[in-house]
């Protein structure tokens, strides 16, 4: 699903019906840039920390921000036939219409390594600070990248039957057919606290730094993880009839 409102660390864009945007927030790495209003026929965009990605209509790409890590390397230039973009804080990941994948930025923690050319069939990409996640279209994702905090730690594999795949900092979630979710990777904020596994119906799955939201099929959400900043505020539970807009995805 195309996102028309997307949220960074200290920026934000919103996407508009007709493929331009505008871009507000910090701009002390050019995350906003003028240099946006020069392009035409967006379709999607994807946010780091301090750069951003965004499709254009004919499958190619724009990119501008912060270069410290080659997150604007301009080998994205190159790529075409890009169907879907996924930002961690300091590299990208595109989705090709042929299901395979490209990667560029920063490769510290080998969020770059050439082992994600080793896969396909992909449907879904989504990038944690450092490290990133795939769903393939037998139902099974691949992991890649930082494990200091079992962020790729091979208990993903026992994972099947996965609809959809959603990333924080340091921890991933997946939605399974079956409307259960499965979670894995840091817990040092309770972000992978086995209370995920008594949720239901679950439909919708989005991640925050250290905390994870899920949307049921009758409107209503669970969060659980870090509540530092209220993020987990039992606020949410007077929330009913939630349309599925509504819950978008927010960068880690």
């Amino acid at each position: 699903m195309n996102k028309s409102i997307i949220c960074a660390w200290n920026h934000s864009v919103a996407l508009t019906s007709d493929g331009i945007f505008e871009f507000w927030g910090d701009n002390t790495y050019n995350q906003c840039d003028p240099v946006y209003k020069t392009f035409t026929n967006i379709i999607k965009v994807s946010c780091g920390i301090i750069h951003s990605v965004a499709i254009r209509s004919d499958g190619t790409l724009e990119c501008w921000g912060d270069n410290e890590w080659n997150q604007c390397d301009p080998v994205y230039k190159s790529f075409t036939g890009v169907i879907d973009v996924a930002c961690g804080w300091t590299h990208s990941v595109i989705l090709k219409s042929d299901r395979t994948l490209e990667c560029w930025g920063d490769n510290r923690y080998n969020q770059c390594d050439p082992v994600y050319k080793n896969f396909n069939n992909i449907i879904e990409i989504a990038c944690g600070r450092y490290h990133s996640v795939v769903l393939l279209e037998n139902g099974t994702i691949e992991c890649w990248g930082d494990n200091k905090y079992n962020q790729c730690d091979p208990v993903y594999k026992t994972f099947t039957n996965i609809i959809s795949i959603a990333c924080g900092s340091f921890h991933s979630v997946a939605l399974k057919r079956d409307g259960s979710v499965e979670c894995w990777g840091d817990n040092l904020s309770d972000q992978c606290d086995p209370v995920y596994k008594s949720f239901e119906y679950v439909i919708q799955i989005a991640c925050g730094n250290n905390h994870s939201v899920a949307l049921k099929s009758d409107g209503t959400l669970e969060c659980w993880g870090s509540n530092e900043y209220n993020q987990c505020d039992e606020v949410y539970k007077t929330f009913t009839n939630i349309k599925l807009p509504q819950i978008d995805y927010i960068l880690k």
